[in-house]
């Protein structure tokens, strides 16, 4: 059995208890402030030179703060964790996300597609605000501290630019986030140290990412960055349902990604995983019935070329008439039954998920089995997780940043009230 860290007693009422942080993400910055609410003194250690940088490079194109569509299915969008999810979004779900950046002063509205952005969809204004009002509230931030794990006596190791340090505290909220996007300090480093420590933790994998196809040099070097849009992906779910949903994607050097295969991406890279690929159909022409498409493309062509039929009878054109060359030979692209088929239909065979390092989020971490209903492992009385470093996934459009606050929420009270039956039974 590993040396367990054993964190000591709290300090008399005359001292309040001290927690540690470690992460500067929305999941550390809303512990903080609920701990920091109840009187406990609030570290927050933070790996890189400031914090929040993965939800400011996140907000760029248009901070994604949460989504409109109602509950329960919303709480459908986590999968086979909805259940525990659903627990945390009963503390904070949307409606309250929009209530609290309000107290900023941060409006919020839906978008036509139910996403919810700050009235000037910018992320720095809300972090900015957020940050001040946790230093006012006497909130103390160490940045450039890595966390590299314990001593044996519970301290916390850091390395920092003075080298490495050790840090006492009464208990510790982790939120160290996933794998995603390493250079912004979600690398999964602590992965080691904690399964060294006995955690059960999932390996980490890639989620809301791209997926290699392996188009032809003629292909890729044209069609890499081609929005490819609308379509309608279809495809089976491991029962044999069809399923079917309607969206944009984008063709890259290696394969396809975009909102549509993100959407998609846990079923895909489990698939993968089980039979070495991955299927999908993409309807290039929603909206235009197979018959009717069929009798369009038997229009005499007089002395136009195909590409310019396929443009007046179809509507066919760029990277979608591209992609048709692609998994047509000549023969085939002449025929109007097989030609009108895969306008309908276009085959894709997926082969691997993109890395790691460039998804946008990731799936693995921390099992929920190991941590109690207040995010403490089982294992390690005081200390809580939080965030993407837990064993659940979203897809894009405001799932995955409104549970990582609401579990940010749950450790921060559940650190807050073990601190309290800890003093009582002192």
């Amino acid at each position: 059995m590993p040396n367990l860290p054993t964190f000591r007693m709290p300090a008399p009422v005359s001292s309040p208890p001290r927690l540690a942080i470690v992460g500067g993400g929305p999941a550390g910055l809303m512990a903080a402030e609920v701990a920091r609410a109840a009187g406990v003194e609030v570290d927050l250690y933070e790996a890189k030179g400031s914090v929040g940088r993965k939800f400011l490079i996140a907000g760029k194109g248009g901070l994604n703060l949460t989504h409109g569509e109602p509950r329960p299915a919303f709480d459908a969008r986590y999968g086979a964790r909805q259940r525990e999810i659903a627990a945390w979004l009963d503390d904070f779900d949307a409606d309250t996300l929009r209530e609290w950046a309000r107290g900023f002063g941060v409006e919020t509205y839906v978008g036509t597609s139910g996403r919810v952005f700050p009235m000037d969809r910018k992320a720095a204004p809300l972090l900015r605000g957020w940050v001040r009002r946790l230093r006012e509230d006497g909130v103390r931030f160490h940045v450039q501290h890595r966390w590299l794990g314990w001593h044996d006596d519970g301290a916390l190791r850091f390395e920092t630019p003075d080298g490495e340090q050790s840090v006492q505290a009464d208990a510790c909220v982790l939120a160290l986030g996933g794998g995603s996007w390493p250079e912004l300090g979600s690398d999964g480093a602590w992965m080691d140290a904690l399964r060294a420590r006995g955690v059960d933790v999932a390996p980490l994998q890639p989620s809301n990412c791209g997926f290699d196809i392996g188009w032809s040099e003629h292909f890729a070097s044209r069609q890499a960055g081609a929005p490819l849009k609308p379509v309608v992906a279809h495809w089976h779910d491991p029962d044999g349902t069809p399923r079917e949903l309607q969206g944009e994607c984008v063709i890259t050097a290696t394969g396809i990604e975009g909102s549509l295969v993100y959407a998609l991406s846990a079923m895909l890279r489990d698939a993968i995983a089980t039979h070495g690929e991955a299927h999908l159909e993409l309807d290039l022409a929603p909206g235009r019935e197979l018959h009717r498409l069929r009798e369009d493309l038997s229009r005499p062509r007089g002395g136009r070329s195909l590409s310019e039929h396929l443009r007046r009878q179809a509507g066919i054109t760029g990277v979608k008439a591209a992609l048709l060359y692609e998994v047509l030979d000549r023969d085939a692209m002449n025929d109007v039954q097989a030609l009108s088929r895969t306008i309908k239909r276009l085959p894709l065979r997926l082969l691997r998920a993109r890395p790691i390092a460039e998804a946008i989020s990731s799936a693995g971490g921390v099992r929920l089995e190991a941590l109690d209903d207040a995010l403490m492992l089982r294992e390690w009385p005081g200390v809580f997780c939080a965030g993407e470093m837990l064993d659940w996934e979203a897809p894009t459009g405001g799932y995955l940043l409104t549970a990582c606050y609401a579990s940010g929420l749950r450790a921060g009270r559940g650190a807050v009230a073990w601190l309290q039956r800890a003093d009582t039974a002192r």
